[in-house]
């Protein structure tokens, strides 16, 4: 099982987890809206799960590309996804990708609402 915290406010956040939800067919990832309710179990700061994108998979969270990764993984469809991301330099990248579009993602919002 997998659980993922999300910016609910977030126009972007709010369809990635549309779609993330439809392609979750057999309900493996419980997903929790940080900005609406929060979750008084999570080990990390509220803040931080606004600024960037977390999972817990196995006990373990992780946070921005690495997370994402986690969710695809247990997502049939995107598991491959999920398991190249295992790969450091593959991970690398879709992190340095993330930071990206963590600075873009203000403008983007803006176009969204």
């Amino acid at each position: 099982m997998v659980k993922v915290w999300y910016d609910g406010a977030c126009p972007l956040c709010q369809r990635e987890i549309a779609l993330m939800r439809r392609l979750d067919k057999g309900a493996a990832i419980t997903f929790v809206d940080v900005a609406a309710e929060g979750d008084p179990a999570c080990p990390i700061d509220r803040a931080q799960l606004l600024a960037r994108f977390h999972a817990e998979e196995d006990g373990v969270v992780h946070s921005g590309a690495a997370a994402f990764a986690a969710m695809w993984r247990a997502i049939p469809l995107l598991r491959p996804l999920g398991l190249l991301a295992r790969n450091r330099s593959v991970l690398r990248m879709l992190e340095a990708a993330y930071v990206r579009f963590l600075r873009l993602r203000p403008r983007l919002q803006r176009l969204f609402t």
